[in-house]
C-alpha cells in the first residue's frame, strides 16, 4: 500500500508558534508625501510570489550598505474578507538556501520602501517598479483590533484599498499598473481618474 497523496483535504495546518498576527491599513497614493524625495533614504525590496501557494521569498536590499535580508514568508487572511488582519510567518535565510528557492515558478514585484512618520505612526511607503511603475502605497500597522478599526484615511492618501484584494502583493505580482490604473477607474476609488 503506498502512501497517500497530499491534498487539502487531507493535509493539516496547525497554528504555529512562530507565526504572529499582523493588522495593518493599505492606502492608495498619487505620489510620495509631502516633503519627501525618491533621492530619501530607502531600501530596495524584490518579492517573489511562489506560483501555486501562500509563499513569498523577499530580499531586501539597503543601499546605504550593500547589505541584504532574505526570507521566506507564508502571509494569508484567515477571513478573506478582511485583508486587514493576517497571519504572518517569517524564516530569514541565508545566501545558499536563499538561492535555493529561485528554482520554483514565481511572479515578482520590485519595489522601494520610504518610511514616513504621521501623527505618531510609521508608514511604509512602496513606490513599485518595472511593469507596475507609477504605483504608490502606503501601509501601517496597528498592535490591537480598536486601533486598526479607529484609525481614519490620512490626509495624504487617495483610498483606503486595505480590503481590496487587488491591492495584495499576490494580486499586484500579475498586473501591471496599466491594469491597476484601469481597476482604480472601474472601481471610482479616487475622485480624479487622471490622478495614480
Amino acid at each position: 500500500m503506498g502512501v497517500a497523496k497530499l491534498t487539502d483535504q487531507n493535509t493539516i495546518v496547525p497554528d504555529s508558534k512562530y507565526s504572529r498576527v499582523e493588522r495593518e491599513r493599505r492606502y492608495l497614493l498619487e505620489d510620495l508625501p509631502n516633503g519627501m524625495s525618491r533621492s530619501d533614504a530607502h531600501l530596495q525590496i524584490t518579492d517573489n510570489y511562489i506560483t501555486g501557494t501562500r509563499l513569498r521569498l523577499r530580499k531586501v536590499r539597503d543601499p546605504q550598505t550593500n547589505k541584504w535580508t532574505v526570507k521566506l514568508t507564508q502571509k494569508f487572511a484567515p477571513e478573506p474578507a478582511d485583508l486587514s488582519l493576517t497571519i504572518i510567518t517569517n524564516t530569514y535565510l541565508n545566501a545558499v538556501e536563499a538561492e535555493t528557492f529561485s528554482v520554483f515558478n514565481s511572479n515578482e514585484i520590485r519595489k522601494n520602501r520610504y518610511y514616513f512618520e504621521y501623527e505618531g505612526r510609521k508608514f511604509s511607503v512602496d513606490m513599485f517598479l518595472g511593469d507596475l511603475f507609477g504605483l504608490v502605497l502606503a501601509e501601517v500597522t496597528f498592535d490591537t483590533d480598536e486601533e486598526l478599526l479607529e484609525f481614519p484615511k490620512p490626509s495624504f492618501a487617495l483610498a483606503d484599498v486595505t480590503n481590496n484584494v487587488r491591492f495584495s502583493g499576490g494580486y499586484l505580482s500579475e498586473v501591471t499598473f496599466a491594469e491597476v490604473r484601469e481597476e482604480i477607474v472601474r472601481q471610482e476609488l479616487i475622485s480624479k481618474p487622471h490622478v495614480a
